[in-house]
Formats: structure tokens, C-alpha cells, sequence
């Protein structure tokens, strides 16, 4: 049996594994790449093996870096079952339609060409199969899979494959396990992650392997302090949101704070097509989610009476009309594209304004740059001089931190014999095994782009 990691390797994006046995070639995720430098084209490259080749594909979650390349695996050839929980595939529909319209702009601004299609993203979710949580599905001769919350987003998954040990090198039947990306925990709208049983084997995540997050019970304070700063001082609070989880949780957390009178009712403007239509599917995957805290009077955890959403372009052209001191939620979360650019090039300069960030930012976007502290940044090809001032609260992160992946990696059942980090920057996931070590886990690989391993 082997292991070939082709994504997620030096990098965070990208996620895409192949494991093949005797009988099958399974693919675990086939995302795309995502903060590159403008104009790069990763994501247009023929993938390192034949899409017609492989036996079933499995997503643990819906986030573009780890679907993203899935229908242009069906456009080269996949003609087999794409395996996702049930709220995944109805996210998943929505992420690459949206995708498709952005890589469309970049490609017409760049000159170059789009991965896939609409038609592919039809074919494509013709392709997926929704499965429970805990359901066993014999996706291959000798290989079992099952999908576990991982508390990341909503639909997100840890997959298990329990193999035959025919298949093995050990000769005994072993359990191989891919993390996907792990949520924190006490996270107010998700169940935390299923504990991990036991594994021979664990491919785990290490965005935030370096890092201990700030105190969950205390973002919604911190959330407060920011807002009450921007807005007393009658400024603009820009929050630049992924739209898929980062943004329901800023909801529900602004529906709180509204309800305990913690921060005045300004207008709160969602300005995203994707969250907005994101956010439909939380409501309508309730059972799913977990919530800390009564609704607000109209029932609803993700509604209140001074939220806008603004689903038409025009709509979003409308908030510049609005003068007063105001919250806007706009995509993407990273600043690399997205209606939240118009409002950055707008505000970003004012000294009464600001800028919260509330999720990672990849190398060579705009947010990692002013994350970093740049004073001056290019946005549209105007040079934007930064005052507003810059916040950042990480336990906004749907990644878990250092204390979470370690918890993960000691499962119930005795110490994980064999470890490989991925999702993380080199010097990350370098400090994360040496730490690792230091909590007597020695067996810790950090793999290369297309490297491949005897399992």
C-alpha cells in the first residue's frame, strides 16, 4: 500500500492524498490552490496521476482548498463516487459555482484560462454522494471508511479507512487516518471533534501548530471591545470573513452582543453572495450544530433587525451611501479577491476606521501583508495607505490550535505509532514536531510535494 501526498504539503492549500492498494486508487480531497501570487496557475496544471484512474475520491470538508479540483477531475476523467457528508455536497455546490465566477475575473484580468466549467460542476455533484457521520461505507475491496465530526465546519469531517492487512505491510489490518482540517473547541454553534479512537496512522493537519489560540469564552468580549472601538469613534469596522463558518459564527456572536446590549445597533451589512447563501444551508442543517445560547426573538441565530444583506452588486454599491458608523462582513476572508476589497480601498486609509482579522491568511495575499504590518498596500493598482487600525482575534479560527492537535493526536486507545504533518508552513509544521517530540511522540514525518510512502 502506498501514500502520495500531492497537495497540503509546503503549504496550507491544496489538500489532496492518494492512497492505493492492490485494487483501488482513492483519492482523500482534490482541493485547489489558494493564495498564490496574482496570475499564478497552479490550479489550470494536469494533475501528477490519471483522473481516469482513480477507484473514489473522499472530501472531509466543502472549503474551496479542499474541493476545488474536483470537477476539473471529472472533466479529465473521474467517472467514479465522490464520497461526502450530506452537508458538505449542498456547500460544496455552492463554493464551486462561486469559485467559478472569481476564477473567471482572474482569468480574464491574467490571460489565461479556468480549470473547469458550469457543466463540470453539474457532473460533478452528480458524482457526490452524501453519507452520515458514523456510517461504514466499503469504498474498495479491503477498505472501510467512515467520516467523523471534526468540528471545523459545518459537514466537515476526519476520515477513518480501515484497511485489510492483506493490503498492509505489517500484515495486519490497520487503521489510517486524515484529519482534514480540525475545528477548536467550545466552539458556540458546533459540537466539538469526535475524540479519535485509535490509529496506525494519522495524516493531520498543522496550520496553527506553532500557536495557542486566545481564550474562546472571551471572544465574544474581545469581538465587543473592537466593535465598541471603531464604532464610538464613528468609524467603519471592516471584518474580511471566510463565508463559510467564520461568518455564521460572527452572526451568532453579533446576535448575542445585540441582545445583551454589549454593542450599539449600527447597521451590520453581510456583502456576500457565497455567505449568504451559505448561511441558508446552516438554518436548514440545524441538527447539526450546537448552540450555547437562546435565540434572539425572531428565532433565528443568524438574523437581527439591523442586518443587510446585500446580495446584488448594486446592493453592495449602496453601502457607500450610507455615512454612519456601520459593521461590513464582506468575502474573502483572506482580502486576495472579493467584494471586501472595494471597501478596504475606501476606508482602509481613514484613522477612524478599522480592520478585523478573524482567520489565517496565506502567504502573498493582501491580508497576510497587512496582517504583517505593511503601511502601504496595492489595491485595484491604487497605492492605499493603511491608518485604520488593524485587529485581529484568532479564536475566531475554525483552525485548532496547538493544544487541540495535540489532544487529537493522543486518541483513546494508545499513542498514534506513525505521524505525518501537513496543512502548515514548513517552519510551522517544523516547530509543531519538535514540540511533539517534546511530549514523547518521536515517530513525526513532514512530507514533500509528491512524495511517497510504503504504508
Amino acid at each position: 500500500m502506498q501514500l502520495t501526498f500531492y497537495g497540503a504539503t509546503e503549504q496550507v492549500t491544496g489538500s489532496c492524498f492518494l492512497l492505493q492498494t492492490s485494487k483501488a486508487k482513492i483519492l482523500i480531497d482534490c482541493g485547489a490552490v489558494q493564495g498564490e501570487q496574482a496570475c499564478a496557475t497552479t490550479n489550470l496544471d494536469d494533475f501528477p496521476f490519471e483522473a481516469a484512474s482513480i477507484t473514489v475520491a473522499l472530501v472531509t470538508h466543502a472549503h474551496f482548498d479542499h474541493t476545488g479540483r474536483l470537477p476539473k477531475l471529472v472533466r479529465d476523467g473521474f467517472n467514479g463516487i465522490i464520497y461526502a457528508t450530506t452537508p458538505t455536497k449542498s456547500l460544496a455546490h455552492i463554493v464551486l459555482e462561486d469559485s467559478l465566477s472569481v476564477m473567471r475575473d482572474q482569468a480574464a484580468k491574467c490571460g489565461h484560462g479556468v480549470p473547469f466549467e458550469e457543466a463540470d460542476v453539474v457532473v460533478c455533484m452528480a458524482h457526490m454522494k452524501g453519507v452520515s457521520y458514523g456510517e461504514q461505507v466499503e469504498i474498495a475491496p479491503g477498505v472501510v471508511a467512515m467520516f467523523h465530526d471534526a468540528g471545523h465546519i459545518l459537514g466537515s469531517s476526519y476520515i477513518t479507512l480501515s484497511v485489510d492487512g492483506s493490503e498492509t505491510a505489517s500484515g495486519k489490518p490497520e487503521r489510517i487516518v486524515f484529519s482534514g482540517d480540525l475545528g477548536n473547541d467550545n466552539t458556540p454553534i458546533l459540537p466539538d471533534t469526535e475524540p479519535l479512537d485509535h490509529a496506525d496512522v494519522l495524516i493531520c493537519e498543522a496550520t496553527y501548530g506553532d500557536k495557542v489560540h486566545d481564550d474562546m469564552v472571551t471572544r465574544g468580549d474581545k469581538l465587543a471591545t473592537v466593535v465598541n472601538s471603531v464604532i464610538g469613534r464613528g468609524g467603519t469596522l471592516m471584518i474580511p470573513a471566510f463565508s463559510i463558518e467564520r461568518t455564521q459564527e460572527l452572526l451568532y456572536e453579533l446576535d448575542i452582543l445585540l441582545g445583551d446590549k454589549k454593542i450599539p445597533e449600527v447597521p451590520i451589512y453581510l456583502d456576500s453572495p457565497l455567505a449568504i447563501r451559505a448561511t441558508e444551508i446552516y438554518r436548514d442543517c440545524k441538527s447539526y450544530l450546537v448552540f450555547d445560547h437562546p435565540a434572539s426573538n425572531d428565532g433565528d441565530f443568524f438574523a437581527f433587525p439591523n442586518l443587510h444583506e446585500t446580495l446584488t452588486q448594486q446592493e453592495s454599491q449602496a453601502i457607500n451611501l450610507d455615512h454612519r458608523p456601520k459593521i461590513i462582513i464582506a468575502g474573502n476572508g483572506m482580502m486576495s479577491g472579493g467584494r471586501i476589497l472595494h471597501h478596504m480601498l475606501r476606508y482602509l486609509s481613514e484613522e477612524k476606521s478599522g480592520l478585523l482579522i478573524v482567520g489565517y491568511q496565506a502567504a502573498y495575499t493582501l491580508g497576510r501583508q497587512i496582517q504583517d504590518g505593511a503601511k502601504v498596500v496595492e489595491i485595484f493598482h491604487d497605492k492605499v495607505t493603511v491608518h485604520a487600525t488593524i485587529f485581529n482575534i484568532e479564536a475566531f479560527s475554525a483552525h485548532g490550535d496547538r493544544t487541540k492537535l495535540t489532544k487529537f493526536i493522543y486518541p483513546l486507545h494508545g499513542a498514534v505509532p506513525k505521524i505525518f504533518l501537513t496543512h502548515g508552513e514548513n517552519d510551522i509544521k517544523q516547530r509543531f514536531a519538535d514540540y511533539l517530540k517534546t511530549q514523547g511522540i518521536t515517530d513525526v514525518t513532514i512530507p514533500r510535494l509528491n512524495q511517497m510512502f510504503e504504508l
